[in-house]
């Protein structure tokens, strides 16, 4: 860590940790925000109306548990992805209904994504509760990304007691790009973080929210798994505020998309203190995001009801759709499970839905036959090309070899 970049005592300050490494110790929050910056509050504003729009329209789905799902495992994808895991959501959806049919990905890359996709529900459960955003709801999020995946043995469910670092693959704390909080340290800076995560009319919602992440992000709290908690953190805050009616917004592939600037950001947020560019990235994001994701939820709640009206009268294929919406994929067996019927009466019902195009057979078996409702999925992963690309498997968090 090049320790004369870090240039404003306003930002934090470097501190020798008692295993005598030089790390970076956040100043407490809030930071000062001005907003005589008139573009700043434009994209602040921006935002806020993009957000409001969509959460109001989540508060008008027919069946919001249904049309959630596809977002959820989206996000798990996209995240995950980040952080060099190469399951496509095709993966994961096939995982779930057919054992052996998951597609080329490692099973430890679905079991990664199904893993996230726990945590997020987790998390939403609590807030639904009415439970306050706590750092002991952080360890639970943790414990349930971590498990029986790699990193499984990185403490799952708690906080590091040793240093970690971020840099490129074999690098050391000497010279990393950048040494968090140590141990010894570690809890104080949590506190101060949790404080102001519960802190309310101190500044707009989202303000707070990037302030939030990437305060979080800075004091890195595990030794692995730190960027997809301060991800998932992020609609978790924003159901708690209300801002969101359903968890609808994800940023992992605006994040994904605009990579290097964001990690430069985060940078210059602890060298410079520069939170203002910091926010204005996340504002930017939420606004790009919001409408992306108000784009595909009409478009999925226009799909469900063109394909209930068509299928009026069709009692077992008109019971399979909204199963589609939860997973694109189907197969006979599966549609048994689901309408609780005979081999051949699934075998009708998915015909009745590939006879309307509806759905497509994608193996080309006689056998063990998977179908595939197309316009779904489509509409869930918005860019089409985001399902098959693969992650480049750079992994920036580095821990001690002794730790």
């Amino acid at each position: 860590m090049k320790l004369t970049d870090f240039r404003s005592p306003a930002a934090g300050e470097i501190v020798r940790s008692q295993a005598g490494i030089d790390a970076f110790v956040p100043a407490p929050l809030p930071p000062r925000i001005t907003y005589a910056d008139s573009d700043l509050v434009l994209v602040l504003s921006r935002a806020d109306a993009a957000l409001s729009e969509l959460s109001g329209v989540g508060r008008q789905l027919p069946n919001p548990h249904l049309l959630i799902s596809p977002y959820l495992r989206r996000e798990a994808v996209l995240s995950s992805r980040i952080e060099g895991t190469r399951a496509s959501l095709s993966d994961v959806y096939l995982g779930e209904i057919e054992a052996g049919e998951a597609g080329e990905a490692p099973e430890a890359d679905r079991q990664e994504v199904a893993n996230y996709v726990a945590a997020l529900e987790h998390g939403l459960a609590w807030v639904r509760e009415g439970r306050p955003l706590t750092l002991n709801l952080v360890t639970g999020l943790h414990a349930r990304l971590m498990q029986n995946v790699r990193g499984e043995f990185s403490s799952p469910g708690r906080f590091r007691t040793v240093q970690n670092w971020i840099g490129p693959a074999r690098s050391t704390a000497q010279n990393a790009d950048f040494v968090p909080p140590p141990p010894e340290l570690l809890m104080g800076c949590l506190t101060d973080w949790e404080q102001f995560l519960n802190a309310r009319g101190d500044m707009p919602d989202l303000v707070q929210c990037a302030v939030l992440h990437g305060q979080f992000e800075t004091i890195h709290p595990f030794i692995d798994g730190n960027g997809r908690i301060g991800r998932l953190l992020i609609p978790l805050f924003l159901v708690e505020r209300q801002r969101l009616s359903q968890p609808l917004l994800y940023l992992s592939a605006y994040i994904e998309a605009h990579r290097p600037t964001y990690y430069d950001l985060l940078q210059r947020v602890r060298t410079d203190g520069d939170w203002i560019a910091w926010i204005r990235f996340f504002l930017e994001g939420v606004e790009v995001t919001a409408r992306e994701a108000l784009l595909q939820t009409t478009t999925l709640v226009d799909l469900r009801e063109t394909f209930r009206a068509h299928l009026m009268g069709k009692a077992k294929a008109h019971a399979l759709i909204d199963y589609l919406f939860s997973n694109p994929y189907l197969s006979v067996r599966h549609a048994a499970q689901i309408l609780d019927v005979t081999t051949p009466t699934a075998r009708a019902a998915i015909a009745v839905l590939e006879e309307s195009g509806f759905v497509t057979e994608v193996t080309g078996r006689s056998w063990r036959r998977i179908y595939l409702c197309e316009p779904i999925m489509n509409a869930i992963m918005g860019n089409p090309k985001a399902d098959t690309q693969q992650g480049d498997g750079s992994r920036q968090e580095v821990r001690t070899a002794t730790g």
